[in-house]
């Protein structure tokens, strides 16, 4: 299924947290946190400025992005859970080294 966000929205993935600490004690499913953390999928064209002319996001397919813990809306699209939201609502984007 082909699917594009309009405007400045951005649809990405979450990327899950490890299900084990740092020290090896493993974190109940009840005791997790909402990752904020994802991979983008998919990327509108932009936001339309007052005189007509677009401006580009900067993030892009593939990066990785750190956001808001309940920035959002929650969608499925066949088996897969997704989450869309603005691009204002991405706090970074994730270099690797």
């Amino acid at each position: 299924m082909k699917f594009r966000p309009l405007h400045d929205r951005v649809l990405l993935r979450r990327i899950e947290q490890e299900a084990k600490t740092a020290g090896g004690i493993i974190i109940p499913d009840t005791a997790k946190e909402k990752p904020m953390q994802g991979t983008v999928i998919e990327i509108g064209p932009g936001r339309t400025n007052e005189d007509g002319t677009k401006t580009p996001l900067e993030v892009k397919k593939g990066d990785k992005i750190l956001y808001g813990k309940y920035s959002g809306t929650e969608v499925s699209i066949g088996n897969d859970e997704y989450l869309i939201m603005r691009e204002s609502d991405i706090f970074a984007i994730i270099k690797e080294s």
